[in-house]
């Protein structure tokens, strides 16, 4: 499974757009696609396909004139991580069939491949995970106590396994 450059790279700056978007006197304020793809080395008419489809997706707002640019749409502990990536139109599955829960599986004959049911589940935790992550846990780095609480059970059942 491997998050494509789009998924990646709409997240990044809709992370430093909620870092960002705030002035010293803790006002909300526009931040424009310049600046993230400065600071977060993205190419600027990338940015500006991503922000096409994160504003048709509802998760920022865009503001014109002298000052103008990007704000989050909803508050950054509103926003989570899944949002964005599907708004990007990035699928979060693990399969390699063509539509998501598809019936038809990937094989040559059309029937799913006898470990289809694995990685469709992991295609459906990895989105649990990212619908469980904020923006705010991004910026804040809240998103390593999550991966620490995961691995101990993981490594204690694995070695229950093996004995």
């Amino acid at each position: 499974m491997r998050l494509s450059t789009k998924g990646r790279y709409a997240v990044m700056a809709m992370a430093d757009l909620a870092k960002n978007g705030r002035g010293p006197d803790g006002a909300s304020r526009a931040v424009s696609l310049a600046e993230i793809a400065a600071r977060q080395e993205i190419s600027l008419s990338y940015l500006e396909q991503l922000f096409a489809r994160l504003r048709k997706g509802g998760l920022v707002q865009s503001v014109r004139g002298p000052g103008g640019g990007y704000r989050l749409a909803k508050a950054a502990h509103e926003t989570v991580v899944a949002e964005i990536v599907l708004a990007v139109d990035e699928p979060i599955r693990a399969t390699r069939c063509v539509a998501h829960s598809s019936p038809k599986g990937c094989m040559m004959g059309g029937e799913r491949c006898i470990t289809h049911n694995l990685w469709e589940d992991l295609g459906a935790e990895i989105h649990a995970y990212l619908a469980a992550v904020s923006l705010e846990d991004v910026v804040m780095n809240r998103t390593g106590g999550r991966r620490r609480s995961v691995a101990p059970a993981s490594a204690s059942q694995a070695m229950g396994a093996a004995a």
